[in-house]
């Protein structure tokens, strides 16, 4: 079974189409999807969607939204994860490339979907750019104070970072970004990733992966990261599908495990 931890099945630019894009997805043999949320004004939609028994999602403000919830407090996003199809915390975090919310308002709500994190026990799904060293302390503080999963969601960051979240036990996720011929620099990365800790995901509608950057992505596409893991860590498929998919039920414990899988 393949699965996509990461889909925006919300987005606009799925709303001509969306029933269909997800049919492809299962005849590709997507069998899970998470659906990740935004902004607390499009969790509904975001909700949605994961209305499907193969379509999970998740509550949280990306950077780019923090300035929308400023005061955003932990217990908002507590309160909503007690749906059961909420399986994480996020998309949260810190993006200084396009600061598009002022930085002391990015760590402070990411901090209280750190705090949330720790109370519902839920993964915590992290979006990081140009913000290493930050990213690295606030972790580690927040960590400190409690523990919680954490998930370095379309990791394409450096060794330095990689090797302070793997400290704290994180997962990480890769993208279409690891298909694309300038992207060494990430493969290196990919390469010394802890091997039962790696998960894949399209990001989609972002982020197409070879052979369809430049178009619309869609969960379809999976297989194409997933063999690049693949070939990048020097597993055969099978074992990098069996891999990342224990990993996967691993760190979303909220999702039911199908049974035989491999624990």
């Amino acid at each position: 079974m393949l699965i996509d931890s990461h889909v925006n099945l919300h987005a606009p630019q799925f709303d001509e189409d969306r029933e269909a894009v997800i049919a492809r997805a299962r005849e590709a043999g997507v069998g899970l999807m998470v659906n990740i949320c935004d902004k607390l004004a499009n969790y509904e939609k975001n909700r949605a969607v994961a209305e499907a028994p193969d379509i999970w999602c998740t509550v949280g403000v990306h950077p780019h939204e923090a300035r929308e919830t400023p005061d955003l407090a932990p217990q908002t996003l507590v309160a909503i994860a007690a749906d059961p199809r909420v399986v994480g915390i996020g998309e949260c975090g810190l993006d200084f490339h396009y600061d598009l919310s002022p930085r002391d308002v990015q760590a402070e709500v990411f901090r209280a979907h750190c705090a949330a994190a720790r109370e519902t026990g839920l993964p915590l799904v992290v979006h990081t750019r140009e913000a290493d060293d930050l990213m690295g302390d606030i972790l580690e503080d927040e960590h400190g104070q409690g523990p919680f999963s954490i998930l370095m969601h379309c990791y394409t960051s450096g060794h330095a970072l990689a090797a302070r979240a793997d400290r704290l036990g994180a997962w990480f996720s890769v993208s279409g970004i690891a298909t694309f011929k300038a992207a060494e620099d990430v493969r290196d990365v990919i390469r010394q990733m802890p091997a039962d800790r790696i998960i894949v995901e399209t990001d989609c509608p972002y982020l197409a992966p070879i052979p369809h950057r430049g178009r619309r992505n869609e969960p379809a596409y999976i297989a194409h990261v997933l063999a690049k893991v693949a070939e990048i860590r020097g597993w055969t498929l099978e074992e990098a599908e069996t891999r990342t998919a224990s990993a996967f039920f691993d760190l979303f414990q909220r999702i039911p495990r199908p049974s035989g899988s491999v624990a």
